[in-house]
């Protein structure tokens, strides 16, 4: 519902006091010249006013439709998507099925597929952005993710691009995600928001 590039800080007391004793060169993490300005309701540089007003409306859109149908939502695509993920044979990449993320499937590729290679291959072929392994598993999987602005039907393009690139790439799948999917989205009722009377 929000697209990145905005963040909260909390800071306490004891932080505010450690920064004003650090000779660190500091400019993001000044918070002295950051809270005088506030003060008065000013920021110290340019905000990113466009984010500002995304985020009063991603809230408004949370309030409306409610946290347990926004969370049961995400739930049922992470479902969808990970059944596509067995369909292909492949492992998600945490290894615990009870902290499997509602947001987010990470998807190993076999031993000798570079992951970043398959991910090329599906943005060049589909126009389909996916997420990188960060770290250790860098180039051995990518992360397919299923959050806010999305639906059943970019899902479904998502996990379609996912399947081709990954026969494009000479990975043996064991069956059909997209099927497997499909056979889920249309199996499980979509979560719809109630809306309020006005």
């Amino acid at each position: 519902m929000l697209p990145p590039g905005i963040s909260f800080n909390a800071v306490s007391v004891k932080a505010l006091e450690a920064s004003k004793k650090a000779t660190l060169p500091k400019a993001f993490w000044a918070w002295d010249e950051i809270i005088e300005m506030n003060k008065t309701g000013y920021w110290p540089s340019t905000p990113n006013t466009n984010l500002l007003y995304a985020l009063s409306e991603a809230c408004d859109m949370l309030l409306e439709h409610g946290l347990e149908t926004v969370f049961a939502r995400h739930e049922r695509w992470a479902q969808g998507v990970r059944a596509a993920v067995k369909a292909w044979g492949l492992q998600i990449q945490c290894a615990d099925a009870a902290v499997y993320s509602p947001v987010l499937t990470g998807v190993m590729t076999p031993e000798g597929i570079d992951a970043d290679a398959v991910r090329k291959i599906i943005y060049e072929r589909f126009d389909c952005s996916l997420g990188t392994g960060l770290g250790k598993v860098k180039g051995r999987m990518f992360r397919i993710g299923h959050l806010g602005d999305c639906n059943d039907l970019t899902l479904m393009a998502a996990l379609s691009g996912c399947e081709m690139g990954l026969k494009l790439a000479g990975v043996k799948l064991a069956g059909s995600g997209v099927q497997a999917a499909m056979d889920h989205f249309s199996s499980h009722a979509a979560v719809v928001p109630q809306r309020k009377a006005a």
